[in-house]
């Protein structure tokens, strides 16, 4: 059931590369990521009151706190340089790239979560660490 919702996750991602390539059309992106970050802000909260999973927020410890902000502020500066990147270049070159992070993220789980590196992985991570070279140069 995950890889549901990981296609939806990758559906709704590049609605929101074109979406964002549309907006961000004349207008300055910092301002655009404002907004944007607006509007999840507010769609967020309201799912979160509509399921009646306030309750959760009692249970979070300093920890959950520290690193669900780190989390925010990390996507925050991800979402400033992707805009800027959509305002200067083109949806389908920077989408791609962008999509680096995925071959980060591997590497990166396993430095800090001492996640297994299976075969099928990193062949995957290698692909996408190669597309993006072919995209840039």
């Amino acid at each position: 059931m995950w890889w549901i919702y990981a296609l939806l996750a990758a559906f709704f991602a590049s609605l929101t590369a074109i979406f964002a390539k549309i907006g961000v059309a004349n207008v300055n992106s910092d301002l655009a990521t404002a907004i944007r970050t607006v509007v999840i802000l507010l769609l967020a909260w309201a799912i979160v009151l509509a399921r009646g999973e306030m309750k959760g927020i009692s249970l979070l410890s300093k920890h959950n706190l520290l690193f669900l902000g780190l989390s925010g502020l990390a996507t925050g500066l991800s979402w400033i340089f992707y805009f800027k990147a959509l305002q200067m270049g083109k949806v389908s070159q920077v989408a791609p790239i962008d999509k680096l992070s995925v071959a980060l993220t591997i590497i990166l789980s396993i430095i800090f979560l001492n996640e297994t590196l299976t075969v099928k992985t990193a062949i995957g991570a290698i692909f996408i660490i190669i597309g993006s070279l072919v995209i840039i140069f």
